[in-house]
């Protein structure tokens, strides 16, 4: 997906576009093209991604609650950005749901930024810089839903030195999978008396 009024699309992009789609992701993350934003760049491409929890009997739900989701959005300027220091710009939006001690540990936009800095750690990068926040919701009312609710959330941006993206979605998936609370790839929680250890 490009800006309205683009010309064709550069190869340097379509390829990123490419790779983006070529990124191994687990199988407990849905990931699908989203509309890009406008006007921030000649040409950009976005996609969303939710992790899908399983219910207790194995079964997906088909209403999911969207406890961890988030977006990755690909800028791409010929000519490049100052700010950028270089032509392809990654902004990444992640969000979460957490457990009341995690959000009132003052460490954890320390710990939820590591996971960031870790999973970019096998990509080559410049330019990262971005924002975590916590915050807890209280409802009140017929409002649905908890009592309380405690919410991570991670915006970051990098700018990205190849045309092959495919690392960087798969980061952004671990990422989300981690402010989800998922087990690490080829790790299975065990359940004892019903409850995931």
């Amino acid at each position: 997906m490009t800006s309205p009024g683009a010309c064709a699309e550069p190869v340097d992009f379509r390829s990123a576009v490419d790779s983006m789609h070529a990124a191994r992701i687990r199988p407990d993350i849905e990931v699908g093209s989203i509309r890009p934003p406008q006007r921030l760049a000649p040409y950009s491409h976005a996609i969303g991604a939710e992790v899908t929890q399983p219910e207790p009997d194995g079964e997906i739900p088909t209403d999911s609650d969207g406890s961890a989701f988030g977006r990755l959005i690909l800028l791409y300027d010929p000519d490049g950005q100052d700010a950028w220091n270089g032509t392809m710009r990654l902004v990444a939006f992640v969000q979460a749901e957490v457990e009341a001690a995690l959000a009132t540990d003052p460490l954890l936009p320390e710990v939820a930024w590591s996971w960031l800095a870790d999973a970019l750690a096998v990509t080559e990068i410049t330019a990262l810089g971005g924002t975590v926040t916590s915050t807890t919701s209280v409802r009140y009312g017929d409002i649905s839903g908890p009592p309380r609710a405690h919410q991570l959330e991670l915006r970051a941006s990098w700018t990205a030195t190849g045309t092959d993206l495919s690392a960087h979605v798969e980061a952004f998936c671990e990422v989300l999978s981690s402010a989800a609370g998922l087990p690490p790839t080829g790790v299975t929680n065990l359940g004892v008396g019903g409850a995931a250890t």
